[in-house]
């Protein structure tokens, strides 16, 4: 007769210990799923990033939620003794701000569809520049003839404006509120739904790239002093 072993859940605080250590050593931001990977089973992921948050909040190194996924980053109050570090960033042109709003709004969007919401046939230059900043990406083919290929957002474009996630876009008030639609709009206009469901669109194939971490600290520093 074999007795059943009760498990019990890790230390909180360790937990926490170990979700730090991850976040820090990561290349990139990570998910709660990524951290519930990397620990032992039963931890409690989630309360252990609420607990950094809260003691990392007001410091100069901040924890911080963007598209989904957890990252360490500098306060925001601070960034200006970083502004000699930093390189100029490449600023949009007016066409491809207004083709990043329509697919941040309309996605999936094809190019038909961005050029009919512009009312302009759109250049093949602006599209490639949105793809080479990887604000955008191709993410299926329309269930249509023809199977023209799909455009949405990507965690790169969530990150560079502040979003958690595509529900953040600025609604109607807010949008009227800067100065970005005429007072005189029609009775009937809404902001389009990123996040709803899509079901003409088959997506395109996945990466399945997992996240990365930096393990040799020193390694590249040798010989540097």
């Amino acid at each position: 007769m074999t007795e059943d072993v009760e498990i019990s859940a890790p230390d909180p605080v360790e937990t926490e210990r170990r979700i730090e250590a991850l976040l820090f050593a990561a290349a990139g931001p990570l998910s709660l799923d990524d951290l519930a990977k990397r620990l032992p089973e039963m931890s409690d992921v989630e309360g252990g990033v609420a607990a950094l948050v809260e003691r990392y909040a007001g410091r100069g190194v901040e924890l911080v939620c963007v598209a989904e996924r957890w990252r360490f980053q500098t306060a925001r109050d601070l960034a200006f003794l970083m502004t000699e570090e930093r390189d100029e960033p490449r600023r949009l042109s007016k066409a491809a701000q207004e083709t990043l709003a329509i697919i941040a709004y309309h996605q999936p969007v094809t190019r038909a569809e961005i050029e009919a919401v512009r009312g302009v046939q759109a250049s093949r230059g602006t599209l490639d520049v949105l793809l080479e900043l990887g604000l955008v990406r191709m993410r299926g083919r329309r269930r249509s003839p023809g199977r023209p290929v799909t455009f949405g957002t990507t965690d790169i474009f969530l990150e560079h404006y502040g979003l958690a996630t595509l529900a953040d876009l600025p609604g109607m008030a807010e949008m009227r509120a800067a100065g970005l639609l005429s007072l005189d709009i029609p009775a009937d206009f809404t902001v389009p739904n990123p996040m709803g469901e899509v079901t003409d669109e088959d997506p395109l194939e996945d990466d399945g790239s997992a996240p990365e971490f930096h393990t040799d600290f020193l390694a590249e520093d040798i010989g540097l002093n």
